[in-house]
C-alpha cells in the first residue's frame, strides 16, 4: 500500500510559478511510475504529466502544458515534483498525483494509488 500526499498548491497570478510535490510512503518508490492529473470544476479529470519509474527517463506532457510544466522525481526523497511556470487561469484545478508499479510510462488509466489533491488557483 502506498500513500501519496501532495503539497505546494496555492493562489498565484497569471504568469507566475508554483512547484507541486507529491511524497509517497513506503520503500519502493523508485519502482512506481508516477503521474499528475488535474480536475477543474465541472470538468473531467485530465492527465497533465507522467514520468517513468526508476531514473524517470521517459516523460509525458499534455499539449496544454508542454513547455510550461516539468515533471521530475527524487527517489531518495520518495517525491515527484511538478514545476509549473507561466501559469494561466485555465490551469486552475485540483491537482492529484498518482502511482502504479509499471515498467512503462502510464498516461491515463491504470494508476493504483491516488493522493487527496492540492488546489491551484491562477488569477488573471
Amino acid at each position: 500500500q502506498v500513500q501519496l500526499v501532495e503539497s505546494g498548491g496555492g493562489l498565484v497570478q497569471a504568469g507566475g510559478s508554483l512547484r507541486l510535490s507529491c511524497t509517497a510512503s513506503g520503500r519502493t518508490f523508485s519502482s512506481y511510475a508516477m503521474g499528475w492529473f488535474r480536475q477543474a470544476p465541472g470538468k473531467e479529470r485530465e492527465s497533465v504529466a507522467a514520468i517513468s519509474w526508476y531514473s524517470g527517463s521517459s516523460t509525458y506532457y499534455a499539449d496544454s502544458v508542454k513547455g510550461r510544466f516539468t515533471i521530475s522525481r527524487d527517489n531518495a526523497k520518495n517525491t515527484v515534483y511538478l514545476q509549473m511556470n507561466n501559469l494561466k487561469p485555465e490551469d486552475t484545478a485540483v491537482y492529484y498525483c498518482a502511482a502504479v508499479v509499471s515498467p512503462v510510462i502510464v498516461i491515463t488509466t491504470g494508476y493504483d494509488y491516488w493522493g487527496q489533491g492540492t488546489q491551484v488557483t491562477v488569477s488573471s
